[in-house]
């Protein structure tokens, strides 16, 4: 797990942990970090439900992250047609086969997330967790099932920063970029665009997620 701004054990207000899969996500994130506000780290988990679920347990049980907020991101599969490598998904919950997880503060964030990646179409509605890359009949299954968008860690990393965190109820959200659609899938001539357009949107949406944590630690009326 790498910190920004050093470890935040001593801090006050709960800090926000970024979880993601892939180096290449990882990578988006740490060139975006500069500046990054107190009580922020970046968590690499490896790829795959059982993985993230693991890295981020043991992640929250560090002394001083007990109470971390958490937001899942990195990339997925768009499901809707109409979707292009770039655009983002905001979850209002993520669903795997243990059920649903209701994410929070989800237009705040879709806000966000506007306005740090202008032109880009953002999303939301259901992100569906799989222990596998979906292709083809099972897109349209999960599609006719109301989810519009799937990956492999956002569902197992919000399932694990819910199931019992110190001092009530934890913040989470999942936010992915698209870089694989109906249209654009990546076997296809446009893979490599779209996955350096996907990576670009990433690195841009960062102070996105500094603003949802920021409205988080904010009284409540």
């Amino acid at each position: 797990m790498t910190a920004a701004r050093g470890d935040t054990a001593g801090d006050a207000a709960a800090p926000l942990l970024v979880a993601c899969a892939l180096r290449i996500e990882q990578a988006a994130l740490r060139s975006a970090a500069r500046g990054a506000p107190e009580g922020y780290a970046v968590l690499r988990t490896g790829m795959g439900p059982r993985a993230a679920e693991r890295a981020v347990g043991h992640a929250l049980g560090r002394p001083g992250w007990e109470r971390a907020a958490v937001l899942a991101t990195g990339f997925c599969a768009g499901l809707l047609p109409g979707m292009h490598p770039g655009d983002l998904v905001v979850a209002e919950q993520t669903r795997d086969h243990r059920g649903a997880v209701t994410c929070t503060g989800t237009a705040l964030l879709a806000e966000a997330l506007a306005r740090a990646a202008p032109g880009r179409a953002v999303h939301t509605g259901t992100l569906t967790g799989s222990d596998h890359v979906v292709r083809g009949r099972e897109r349209a299954h999960l599609r006719a099932a109301g989810a519009l968008a799937v990956d492999m860690e956002s569902a197992a990393t919000l399932w694990a920063a819910t199931r019992g965190g110190a001092g009530g109820e934890r913040p989470v959200a999942a936010v992915r970029v698209i870089v694989d659609a109906p249209e654009h899938e990546l076997v296809r001539i446009g893979t490599v665009r779209g996955g350096i357009s996907a990576f670009r949107v990433l690195r841009a949406v960062m102070p996105a997620f500094y603003e949802w944590h920021r409205s988080l630690l904010l009284p409540r009326r």
